[in-house]
């Protein structure tokens, strides 16, 4: 069962150190079975408890999982970001369509928002001790999330929208614990599930988001948390309706104890208004990113939810990087304030490109979808033939492997390096990478 690895211990914590040493050398490999706890019990001469015991911490520490009869074991290595790794090189004089960037022209200048923070700590300093968060950002963002409708909850700031869902997950579950997450859906989300050590169960999207047969089918398979995008979702601009929210909301409300996750990274790019999916469950969170509307760089995500989640957020978050610096809550609230983002501008400058390249590739015959966002989802029945004879058209775009898990094959299209004298040749081009070759018979 172990080849010539052979786990070794009289207690506990030793038999789980032989069994951590196994994999992290390589001997024991990721899918490996390990023995049954009473057979490994024997062959050690120790109580079944004790090893009952190391494979329990084993699995709280993510190097083993359990699947009832068929035993336990050796879970797979969660690369840290493999589908980042899914890439392709944009050729000479080609267009790189595929990385998901906001456009830089429709990002608002930020010195003017760093010269009010840097003044404002020149008169009140921010040494150990002062709060975590600032009274002027605070202030705002209550009055944003109460104009969106949201539940009233506490506040906590994280360094974007990643940083923030990993922080809530951790705060409520353990490894091999399942999350249900959108698919196809955020590639960097599906790569953090299992590098917590968690399980992602898929959930089917269609334009006004999660399914709702296919939600109430992964919280039946034991999902402990969901997480959902309201609007702009990544990859397939899909934005939850009112109807789809009440939809979700009531397969919430059968599951009390699930924790749920809304991430509104949309905020300030999208002109459909938020429906709000949280509140349903004991245990919520909504994260609202900054990345879209004001650029990657500024760091920084506001979250509310129940107390008792925002709480040990914040209760961990003090014992790390302790805040996320008040310079950049001040700046993001001097933006906010001052209005110097058009958000109904950048919308629209957004979803004229969008639907001018799902009106082109229609007349083309291709099916795409795109309600929102910065983004157009293709289906294909394949990606790796269209994405390289895009490439020879000079178009770099991202297969959909990026964000998949079951759901079909796709490619995204990310608009914001588009103009508008673009997108006919982009139709076409995608319209003949899509288009299936003659067939012919070899013998």
């Amino acid at each position: 069962m172990l080849g010539d690895y052979r786990i070794e211990g009289k207690g506990a914590a030793e038999i789980a150190v032989s069994v951590e040493r196994g994999v992290g050398t390589g001997k024991l490999s990721p899918g490996e079975v390990l023995p049954p706890m009473r057979e490994l019990a024997i062959e050690l001469g120790v109580n079944p408890n004790t090893v009952a015991a190391a494979y329990r911490t084993l699995r709280d520490r993510g190097v083993i999982e359990t699947a009832g009869r068929r035993g336990s074991r050796v879970r797979e290595r969660p690369a840290s970001a493999p589908r980042e790794s899914i890439r392709v090189e944009v050729p000479d004089g080609g267009l790189d369509i595929s990385t998901g960037n906001p456009d830089p022209a429709l990002l608002p200048p930020l010195g003017d928002a760093f010269a009010v923070a840097t003044e404002c700590a020149a008169r009140v300093p921010v040494l150990y001790g002062t709060p975590d968060i600032d009274p002027w950002f605070a202030a705002l963002a209550r009055a944003a999330l109460h104009a969106d409708g949201l539940p009233e909850g506490p506040l906590a700031v994280a360094s974007g929208s990643l940083d923030a869902i990993e922080r809530v997950l951790s705060s409520h579950l353990r490894p091999g614990d399942s999350v249900a997450v959108e698919d196809p859906g955020w590639g960097s989300l599906l790569d953090l599930v299992p590098a917590l050590g968690l399980r992602p169960l898929p959930v089917a999207v269609d334009d006004e988001g999660p399914v709702p047969a296919e939600l109430e089918r992964a919280l039946g398979e034991g999902a402990r948390a969901a997480v959902v995008t309201g609007r702009a979702q990544n990859p397939t601009g899909a934005a939850i309706t009112a109807q789809r929210a009440r939809e979700l909301r009531e397969v919430l409300s059968g599951h009390p104890d699930v924790l749920t996750i809304e991430d509104d990274h949309g905020h300030g790019i999208v002109n459909l208004p938020l429906r709000p999916v949280v509140g349903a469950t004991r245990l919520w969170v909504l994260v609202r990113s900054t990345a879209k509307a004001y650029g990657p760089d500024l760091r920084l995500a506001m979250l509310t939810g129940d107390p008792l989640t925002v709480d040990r957020v914040r209760g961990r978050q003090r014992l790390g990087p302790g805040w996320v610096s008040h310079l950049i809550q001040r700046a993001v609230a001097h933006l906010w304030e001052s209005e110097v983002l058009d958000a109904v501008a950048v919308a629209e400058s957004y979803g004229q490109r969008r639907d001018a390249l799902m009106r082109a590739l229609s007349e083309r015959g291709i099916a795409s979808h795109g309600c929102s966002g910065m983004n157009v989802w293709v289906p294909t029945p394949d990606e790796t033939g269209p994405v390289t004879r895009l490439l020879r058209a000079g178009w770099a775009v991202a297969p959909g492997a990026r964000f998949r898990l079951a759901s079909p094959p796709g490619l995204r299209l990310t608009v914001s390096p588009l103009v508008m004298d673009d997108i006919p040749k982009l139709a076409a081009d995608v319209a003949a990478a899509l288009r299936p070759g003659e067939a012919r018979r070899y013998d």
